[in-house]
């Protein structure tokens, strides 16, 4: 005689996975157990994570051209933030936003810099942690990407391209802009160039809102100046004499900002890959001007 047994059904779950899930970044609905977003290819750990703690994280975006340094300067700037910076604390929200600083600084502790960010969105390191400033009373969610850059230059050129960068320029509280110092010191127009495009298309976006100046706060980062010792000592003063459209175009377009220097390598060698030509290598590490770029920011948002 077989013996029947009653299962009790979890109808609360099913109900749960027929309401779709809007994608944090750009807005589209996805179904509720899809790990990335069908439209823009962000995690939708980030919806579930917003609704359950219900903050609507601010978004941070970190751009540069391709090797400006984003993908080190973020990673060692999660490493410092983690390790109970007197100034500025930061939590990881999801095991998935340890993955960058993971990344980085194991490369970094082998003599390496981190492989460069892949373009398809989809191989993107996203950041969602919580930041606490001492002088501010409450805590704030905030979301960091490391895009690709020649991704980001491609949705420049042609908006629409890169959804999740669109959408995510778009939302955006804050922006960091690397600058590559080791590029402008040899002589190179491309950084300039870049640059003062990112600062045209983001200043647009906000003039469809609002007439005049963008108040969107930006902090202008020349990154690996470590063997440029006056861009340390004044960060706008360089700007305006070795990048003066940018610097124009700033005061032009920006009511706050600010131009910061920072450095990961003090001292960085090079060597021959086999059929990959000559790469830096990183030989000593020593982090300068990291932390005071996100600080300026937090304060600002």
């Amino acid at each position: 005689m077989t013996k029947r047994v009653l299962v009790a059904m979890d109808s609360y779950r099913l109900a749960e996975c027929a309401v779709p899930l809007a994608c944090y970044i750009c807005g589209v609905d996805n179904n509720y157990n899809t790990e990335l977003c069908r439209h823009c290819a962000a995690p939708l750990a980030l919806s579930h994570q917003a609704r359950t703690q219900g903050v609507r994280p601010q978004m941070v975006a970190v751009l540069g051209t391709a090797a400006a340094g984003k993908t080190v300067y973020l990673g060692m700037l999660l490493d410092m933030l983690t390790r109970q910076n007197s100034r500025v604390q930061v939590l990881a929200r999801g095991a998935f936003s340890i993955t960058l600083q993971q990344r980085t600084m194991m490369a970094l502790s082998t003599c390496r810099f981190p492989e460069k960010t892949p373009n398809e969105p989809d191989r993107w390191n996203w950041v969602h942690c919580q930041a606490k400033v001492n002088s501010k009373k409450n805590a704030m969610e905030l979301i960091m990407p490391d895009m690709a850059g020649e991704a980001i230059l491609e949705e420049i050129d042609h908006p629409n391209a890169y959804p999740a960068i669109h959408s995510f320029l778009e939302k955006c509280s804050a922006v960091i802009l690397l600058a590559d110092t080791d590029r402008i010191e040899r002589g190179g127009a491309e950084q300039n160039y870049f640059l003062m495009k990112l600062i045209t298309y983001l200043s647009e976006q906000d003039n469809r809102q609002n007439r005049g100046k963008s108040t969107r706060p930006v902090a202008i980062v020349f990154s690996k100046a470590d063997r440029c010792e006056p861009c340390f000592d004044n960060p706008e003063l360089y700007a305006r004499e070795k990048t003066p459209n940018l610097w124009q175009q700033v005061q032009q377009r920006f009511t706050n900002y600010g131009f910061f220097a920072s450095g990961v390598a003090g001292s960085v060698g090079f060597r021959e890959e086999p059929g990959e030509g000559t790469s830096a290598v990183p030989l000593r590490i020593e982090p300068r001007g990291i932390v005071e770029p996100f600080e300026w920011l937090v304060r600002k948002v």
